[in-house]
């Protein structure tokens, strides 16, 4: 972690943040880290791809990947799990067994 994050760190309060190993595993499949970042429903896990990460978040090692946390979301978060990642389309067959998909 750089002196910049490390510094971020501090003024997010310098807490604990609890990773589920659901979520390391689900980033572990992707193969890809995350960023929780802000969205109008609050905060939101999504990997690297759709939401880069930015100079000023701190960096959480899970796993062997790694969550990067908007310094305004790093206050407020104490506990990262699955609640965070957004339900689309795309993921509807792994959150609904076969008899809930129409097969």
């Amino acid at each position: 972690m750089s002196e910049l994050k490390a510094g971020l760190y501090d003024e997010a309060g310098s807490h604990s943040i609890f990773i589920d190993n659901e979520v390391i595993e689900y980033m572990k499949e992707r193969n890809t880290d995350f960023r929780i970042s802000t969205s109008c429903g609050g905060p939101i896990l999504l990997p690297v791809s759709y939401k880069p990460p930015k100079p000023s978040d701190l960096a959480l090692k899970a796993g062997e990947r790694t969550i990067y946390i908007s310094m305004y979301q790093a206050r407020y978060i104490d506990h990262i799990h699955m609640g965070l990642v957004p339900y689309h389309v795309g993921m509807r067959d792994e959150a609904f067994p076969d008899e809930y998909n129409g097969l």
